[in-house]
């Protein structure tokens, strides 16, 4: 049975819950609730590194930082309307089509802006700073997709959503992104033993992008895809070794040890004069 879900676990779980959202757009909350519950219970039922569901005293602190992105992205929702008005092209968004296309159709143009500006993150020290918050974790679960500094947040999205505000897109479509986005962070960064197989070259779910949040310094520096591994292979930065097991001791930022943990502290951080450390050796089996 457990062989059974962890090949379909993936695909069912991020096309079952986004069909549900496009079937009753109404009920997007009680879809997500769902899908995190899931997730969670999976997670302990079949998961990949067992010590990834102990808490290491930051359930709190990741509560916070899910609290203040998911209200980010419904203030964001809320303004859309305003924003489409003002700075949208008319008549460009295929609005007649079908709604699961124009929903494809926006998860392809988001991925696209929110890679790049990920792999930005990776390259230009202000924003690194910003996202380092969300590289300092030292388990991998469900909840570490939400878990970023709200500045960084904002900008992602602004990548992810500006091209589409410009072409003009509709608030159910936006609804259904923000629900298909929040699924695959959950999918991404999930502590279950799924099974991919040929679907690893094409969607960067969790045994893709754990790679990503490598602690050896440019070594983590592949995967940066949201949904799919298109944009690594035009990058040249996908990365995925089937015989490499990720562990408790490969997560993190390994210049800075001494991260803070809090979520005050998280905030604070990026303004913060810093010290960076000697970055641990690569594994040689990661070479």
């Amino acid at each position: 049975m457990k062989r059974l879900v962890a090949w379909l676990y993936a695909p069912v779980f991020l096309l079952g819950f986004v069909g549900w959202g496009l079937w009753q757009p109404d009920a997007l909350v009680w879809v997500f609730a769902t899908a995190l519950a899931v997730s969670f219970l999976t997670e302990h039922w079949l998961p990949y590194e067992p010590q990834w569901n102990r808490s290491l005293g930051d359930r709190r602190r990741d509560t916070f930082h899910a609290l203040v992105n998911e209200s980010l992205n419904a203030l964001g929702l809320l303004i859309l309307p305003w924003l489409t008005g003002l700075l949208a092209f008319e008549g460009i968004w295929p609005s007649g089509w079908p709604m699961w296309a124009q929903l494809l159709l926006a998860i392809v143009l988001a991925d696209a802006g929110i890679t790049l500006m990920h792999y930005a993150s990776h390259r230009v020290a202000p924003l690194w700073r910003l996202h380092a918050v969300h590289h300092s974790v030292q388990r991998l679960y469900g909840f570490n997709g939400l878990m970023k500094h709200p500045l960084h947040q904002i900008l992602e999205a602004t990548a992810g959503l500006l091209p589409l505000i410009l072409l003009g897109i509709s608030v159910e479509v936006a609804q259904l992104l923000a629900l298909a986005i929040a699924i695959q962070l959950l999918l991404q960064h999930a502590n279950v033993d799924m099974r991919l197989g040929p679907l690893r070259w094409v969607f960067a779910w969790a045994p893709v992008h754990r790679f990503h949040h490598m602690k050896y310094g440019r070594a983590g520096d592949v995967n940066f895809g949201l949904f799919f591994n298109l944009w690594d292979w035009l990058l040249g930065t996908a990365f995925y070794r089937e015989a490499y097991r990720m562990g408790p001791g490969d997560l993190g930022i390994g210049s800075r040890p001494d991260f803070p943990l809090a979520y005050a502290a998280q905030l604070r951080e990026p303004f913060m004069p810093v010290r960076y450390s000697q970055e641990p050796p690569l594994p040689d089996a990661l070479r």
